[in-house]
């Protein structure tokens, strides 16, 4: 593939320059004035070589609801009085909470948390979102950028839950849910996740990078909890609808208003929902966010001691164009779809999941492995990116999924390896690993819902990846952060139409101690690669040819040359 180390992402534009009144700014019809102006803009600076100015260390903002809150797991119950949370017993009851301690229940104040319930939301956020007991937090179940852990979720609890049905703010690090308010009248059984995404450290870590970045992270935690979800519960994913929709079912204020309202809190535009219903039942003619809607006060955070934050420039920018993304009108309740958990992945595979350090993932997997991680991440979201395999070994090319039947399509020849490495912030470790699956799409003139999904279901698709990689026995690693990776100018097609969003770095599993690696690798690979075309159909496309990057890396060099402050998920 031919690199562009000189190429600027868009010349013409600032990123940087807002409308009159921000990016969140209307004009008398309704509709974002400058909106797809400004998002251009800041979409090609995102895509740009800028690199984001140093920062101070930013620490993680205390949790903002006060309260000891409800423990979720039954090694660490604690007594609270669920029942005042909720506005007393007779709110409580009127929303459905049993006033009983049976077999399996653990009994917080009158309100009984029931491990034995369908679905036992401590154990589904255990796999999911928390943070390990006796650790900094910093590795999760689900990846993020930076180890940042910007994603928050705010839990709309119906009945057939372990918790009292009511809203509920989730802490990843006690492992608690702090009670924020009763449920509605009519909600649907089992629970809904609202996927909210608080910047302010990402934004200190990667500046004019981390809008993206958050919208990958938020793509990941929604993955992370479908696949937590237990046998019993079918469990659907909606990562298109109104932010103003899931900012009313979640009790929280319409982001834009947020600092005038609660003042006390960082903002949070709200970006995707995962919903857990009883298996079997009608959960296609319910809209669970307007159920949830219909009573959308909920409490407000507690105001931090001390003056208050000064806000940066950059972080509110970043606040303002998400919540211009999140804005979707036209269809407020979104696209709800059904998914699925990987053949193979485990509750022990999800806890065990980790991004692999670079020098274990040199290794090439084998391509029925990949064609399965591929079949995999295509299969995630229908209306998500497109998706290409970059493979090195013996006869390094790049291969698509054949429609309809499994294997790999040859699509181009070439190390493409050399040039991704430059194109991600210059990681080198990326020039010599076995394989990298590519979430791709995107164009400049994206319209502010293309760049939503787009990004959300790359993170959503990378993150089921991942999973089905490590079940197979595979390492991997997300690489969130890419700059002038424009893969279909580098093949020969139309420049920017067809951007890198996201990927994930595959590598086979270290040779066994008793067998040479080189008689593990070489033969099987050198054999698959020169079988590698599945169709006949891939031939016209398959002799395209594809030249190595012109900045390779330098020799001898192999993992962690990255500066500061550019390194990718731990």
């Amino acid at each position: 593939m031919p690199d562009a180390p000189d190429r600027a992402a868009a010349p013409t534009r600032d990123a940087r320059a807002e409308p009159p009144g921000g990016f969140g700014a209307k004009d008398p019809a309704g509709s974002s004035a400058g909106a797809p102006d400004c998002l251009g803009r800041a979409l090609a600076d995102a895509r740009s070589p800028r690199v984001p100015a140093l920062s101070p260390y930013v620490p993680e903002r205390p949790f903002p609801w006060s309260g000891p809150g409800l423990p979720l797991s039954a090694g660490g119950r604690r007594r609270t009085d669920a029942a005042a949370a909720f506005g007393g017993p007779r709110r409580r009851a009127a929303a459905g909470a049993r006033t009983d301690s049976g077999p399996g229940s653990a009994t917080v104040g009158a309100a009984p948390i029931r491990h034995d319930a369908p679905l036992d939301l401590a154990r589904l956020l255990r796999l999911s979102l928390a943070a390990p007991a006796g650790t900094s937090g910093r590795l999760r179940p689900v990846p993020s950028a930076g180890a940042l852990h910007s994603v928050r979720a705010h839990l709309l609890v119906g009945p057939g839950c372990s918790l009292p049905p009511g809203r509920y703010a989730y802490d990843p690090h006690t492992h608690r849910a702090h009670p924020r308010g009763p449920a509605p009248d009519c909600v649907p059984a089992g629970a809904l996740a609202v996927l909210t995404v608080a910047a302010s450290r990402t934004v200190a870590h990667y500046g004019h990078r981390a809008w993206p970045l958050l919208l990958l992270d938020a793509g990941h935690a929604a993955a992370a909890l479908a696949q937590a979800g237990p046998p019993t519960a079918d469990v659907l994913v909606c990562l298109d609808a109104d932010g103003a929709l899931l900012s009313a079912a979640a009790g929280l204020p319409r982001a834009p208003a947020r600092h005038s309202e609660w003042q006390a809190a960082e903002l949070e535009p709200p970006l995707a929902a995962v919903w857990f219903t009883p298996s079997g039942g009608s959960v296609r003619t319910i809209d669970p966010l307007s159920a949830w809607a219909t009573r959308a006060r909920a409490s407000a955070p507690v105001r931090a001691p001390g003056p208050p934050i000064a806000q940066p420039r950059e972080l509110s920018r970043t606040q303002r164009l998400l919540s211009l993304l999140a804005q979707a009108p036209a269809r407020p309740a979104g696209t709800w779809h059904p998914a699925s958990r990987p053949e193979g992945v485990t509750g022990k595979t999800l806890t065990t999941r980790r991004s692999a350090p670079p020098d274990d993932l040199r290794r090439p997997p084998e391509r029925e492995l990949l064609a399965s991680v591929l079949t995999t991440a295509r299969a995630a979201s229908p209306a998500g990116p497109d998706w290409t395999v970059v493979t090195g070994g013996a006869a390094p090319a790049l291969y698509t999924g054949s429609p309809g039947r499994p294997g790999l399509l040859l699509h181009a020849h070439g190390d493409a390896r050399p040039t991704l490495a430059h194109w991600a912030a210059r990681q080198t470790w990326i020039g010599t690993t076995g394989a990298v699956l590519l979430a791709h799409g995107c164009p400049d003139d994206a319209s502010p819902a293309e760049v939503r999904i787009s990004h959300l279901a790359a993170g959503y698709a990378i993150g089921l990846a991942q999973t089905h990689a490590t079940a197979l026995g595979l390492r991997s690693r997300p690489i969130g952060s890419w700059q002038q990776a424009d893969l279909g100018a580098a093949l020969g097609e139309a420049p920017g139409r067809d951007w890198v969003v996201h990927g994930l770095a595959l590598g086979a599993p270290p040779a066994k101690a008793t067998t040479p690696p080189a008689t593990r690798t070489a033969t099987p690979l050198t054999t698959r690669t020169a079988t590698a075309p599945a169709a006949p159909t891939a031939a016209p496309r398959a002799t395209r040819p594809t030249p190595h990057s012109t900045d390779p890396p330098a020799p001898g060099t192999t993992a962690r040359t990255t500066p500061p402050g550019e390194e990718e998920r731990p």
